[in-house]
């Protein structure tokens, strides 16, 4: 399995990218393309407005007389009108100097493309022509065991900054232990939907597997697989009409469908590596979650 962010040129493009094994507790590592929601069962989602893209301004080659890079690196979601979460690992391991922005557009990949064009060489100019600079804030407890690797993170951003260049209503977020209270047959009858800006499943060519397509907002259905106190695992598979997470899709939303409104219960993690089976999330309305994310955000 492989943590699902896509980034820096090593995890975008595969330099040993940390794999999470949930059901063994074991970790692992494994060198991966790094990459949307991906193809199959898979649709644009303009209406997710709540749904953003972390980017990273970074110095990919250590030399400071070269321009920093400006990509898209993971997903997230506004839960009020300055909070956007996201996951832990999508916010360390960087250079010194990193900074962070949140863009809520449909098309983050377009944007980027444009405004390197419009300012070559000013990466800077770049970030901020398709998102909005935040401070973030890692869960001091992560990288925690696999067991809870309290993998969560917010990007605190100016709410006037966000406010006058998108609308969007925040995420619910879950009631403490609400999956948890549903029971199996509850969760096996619930409409899951998963949100995100990664790549698609993989494809293989002559050089191998890859991961094509990212940065356009996407969303696709899953269905429930199992629960334990800090993951709740999504199927992805094709056949019962489900899609998926993929590379660049962490910290994205994984939301249910609860007494007929959408609710934020976690937020996509890891999963297998070619993108066809499972979506491992991080349930948020565990306590742990529920304890960092207390210090940001009101919780219900």
């Amino acid at each position: 399995m492989s943590f699902w962010n896509a980034g820096t040129a090593s995890k975008r493009l595969g330099g040993g990218i940390v794999a999470l094994a949930v059901s063994t507790g074991m970790i692992i590592a494994a060198a991966l393309p790094a990459s949307a929601i991906n193809s199959y069962n898979a649709t644009p989602a303009p209406e997710r407005t709540e749904v953003g893209a972390l980017l990273a301004q970074w110095d990919d080659d250590a030399d400071p007389s070269t321009p920093d890079t400006v990509d898209w690196v993971c997903s997230g979601t506004m839960v009020d009108s300055d909070t956007f979460v996201t996951a832990g690992h999508c916010t360390t391991d960087w250079p010194a100097g990193v900074r962070f922005y949140v863009s809520l557009d449909q098309d983050v990949q377009s944007g980027l493309d444009a405004a390197a064009g419009a300012h070559p060489g000013n990466p800077s100019a770049v970030a901020a022509a398709v998102g909005v600079e935040g401070t973030a804030h890692t869960d001091p407890a992560y990288p925690g065991p696999s067991s809870d690797p309290h993998d969560i993170a917010v990007i605190q951003l100016p709410a006037e900054a966000i406010a006058a260049r998108w609308a969007f209503t925040p995420a619910t977020l879950p009631r403490a232990g609400e999956l948890g209270a549903l029971g199996p047959q509850r969760l096996n009858a619930t409409p899951f939907l998963v949100a995100g800006y990664g790549t698609q499943e993989a494809t293989r060519g002559p050089g191998g597997q890859t991961h094509p397509g990212g940065g356009v907002r996407m969303k696709a259905p899953v269905t429930f697989n199992a629960l334990n106190p800090s993951w709740v695992r999504l199927a992805m598979t094709a056949p019962q009409g489900n899609g998926g997470a993929c590379y660049g899709d962490s910290g994205g939303p994984n939301f249910a469908t609860l007494d007929g409104s959408s609710v934020l219960v976690a937020t996509t993690i890891t999963g297998d590596s070619a993108c066809y089976a499972t979506n491992v999330a991080y349930r948020l309305d565990s306590p742990a979650a529920r304890t960092f994310l207390a210090g940001f955000v009101s919780l219900p």
